[in-house]
């Protein structure tokens, strides 16, 4: 599989390349040349599981791996799920995709378990004799999918930033509790797109990039910037679309459209690169909290980055720089390259950039605040005694706002398990806590659900590590790091 840059100046001829390399020279984001449809024969729906919906799929993409080695790590990676990888949840039309039954209870986990093993196969295959330095910002879910995922994997080294406020307990303790040889986890005082954008600079910094190869290091990526992420998410869709018409809950006639609750608009791109795969998605709901430029840019056609940015009691959706919607603009604005480099030169220099609306037609989106998520945590706990965390509460507010102008069903990705954010799912349900650490217990016996008892064994781990730099600060830590 050949790989192109979004913005035009760069090529590569390998899928290893691609995802070791994560950012392309020229700033832009790789995508495959080419996405061949895909489909499943009546005998497959029937007797695939999840794993051999990946093994179709990714090798697809992935084209030029050597089967044999890619199923291999495929089965190795989701041997860290629970045994029904991905649950689905049927509350009336809408389909509540359980994306949180990893070891680290997010949807990240679903690329981050595989992402280690193709590095390394990557490493093997191309005879590359220096180590691999995985740079990461995160709002939370990424990193502790990252470090868990990267733990002692040989040859790699990880430094996850994350910002100091605004992620829960539960995601910092998972993060400062890894107890890899090669993880490392970094507070900044700053938000997200302060970790993001400097990691950018970094990625695109030549000189820095000398110093790293004469430390005999390969700069690469964890975040949904690198291919290898948005590809196994992909699956997904394919698996919840097909066990619904296999378990007959939907029909092939019956139109289905997709919510995710999206910040850096990685997982719902990977549903728009289905669709582009032949999957039957009709459309695509992009729900967003109070930071809502996301919201604003569908509706307008306007993506404006000069705002207020807002701490939420759904923080991984924190962010205003949202980098995947640079690989949506490629494929909506006529795979032009020339277009998405403008547009990110407007972004850079100006704060904004502007589309035709009409470009975005196929995909709504709607915001929602704090205290409309808490309402609807409740809502869904009061009719169907179903936890859901933040996030996914933000999509089932977007998700029963579109099914009431469209009569369809809709697969929901539920991102995170509730017991995540636990001392949210308290506010909403009126339980008393003691601390986030408390929440935990309290939500159970208030609710007789119980939470996966990794939750405790998280909780009852001491903190490794505990650093903390300000946003400037980021090259020089990582300098300390690896020397």
């Amino acid at each position: 599989m050949n790989y192109l840059s979004t913005r035009g100046s760069s090529k590569l001829s390998s899928s290893f390349d691609a995802l070791m390399k994560g950012l392309s020279d020229d700033g832009g984001l790789y995508i495959p040349e080419k996405l061949e449809k895909i489909s499943f024969i009546k005998d497959e729906i029937e007797n695939f599981q999840y794993t051999d919906y990946a093994k179709k799929i990714i090798s697809n993409i992935f084209d030029d791996i050597d089967k044999k080695d890619l199923f291999e790590q495929i089965d190795l990676a989701y041997e860290s799920f629970e045994k029904d990888i991905l649950p689905i949840k049927d509350l009336d039309d809408i389909f509540y995709m359980e994306l949180f039954h990893g070891q680290t209870f997010a949807f990240k986990d679903f690329a981050l378990s595989l992402l280690p093993r193709l590095i390394s196969l990557a490493l093997k295959n191309k005879n590359i004799d220096k180590d691999i330095l995985i740079l990461t910002a995160t709002s939370g879910d990424t990193g502790s999918a990252a470090l868990y995922g990267f733990k002692n994997v040989d040859r790699t080294k990880i430094i996850v930033f994350y910002p100091n406020k605004g992620i829960s307990e539960i995601q910092k303790r998972q993060m400062t509790s890894v107890d890899g040889n090669n993880t490392y986890a970094v507070g900044i005082e700053g938000n997200f797109d302060d970790a993001q954008s400097n990691l950018k600079l970094i990625f695109n910094d030549k000189e820095f990039k000398e110093y790293l190869d004469e430390k005999g290091y390969i700069l690469s990526s964890a975040n949904s910037i690198n291919i290898a992420r948005l590809v196994p998410q992909i699956v997904y869709y394919f698996y919840t679309y097909n066990t619904l018409l296999k378990e007959e809950k939907i029909k092939e006639k019956d139109k289905v459209s997709v919510c995710v609750p999206t910040g850096n608009f990685g997982n719902i791109l990977a549903a728009f690169l289905a669709r582009k795969m032949g999957l039957k998605i009709n459309n695509l709901i992009c729900a967003s909290n109070k930071n809502n430029v996301l919201t604003d840019f569908i509706n307008t056609g306007v993506y404006n980055i000069k705002r207020d940015f807002y701490i939420t009691n759904s923080p991984s959706m924190d962010i205003l720089v949202s980098s995947n919607l640079e690989r949506f603009l490629y494929y909506q604005l006529g795979e032009d390259p020339e277009i998405v480099k403008k547009l990110m030169e407007d972004l850079k220099e100006k704060g904004e950039y502007r589309v035709d609306k009409d470009k975005l037609k196929s995909i709504y989106a709607y915001s929602f605040d704090d205290e409309d998520t808490l309402k609807e945590i409740k809502r869904v706990y009061d009719k169907y005694n179903y936890l859901i965390d933040t996030h996914t509460a933000v999509a089932s507010l977007a998700a029963n706002e579109y099914l009431k102008d469209h009569d369809e069903k809709v697969m929901l990705a539920s991102t995170a398990s509730a017991f995540k954010f636990a001392h949210s799912t308290n506010q909403a349900l009126g339980i008393d806590y003691n601390d986030q650490l408390d929440a935990i217990d309290c939500l159970e016996k208030a609710t007789n659900i119980l939470a996966d008892k990794r939750f405790k064994e998280i909780l009852n781990k001491k903190e490794k590590q505990n650093y903390s730099v300000d946003k400037s600060e980021i090259k020089k830590i990582i300098k300390e790091i690896i020397n």
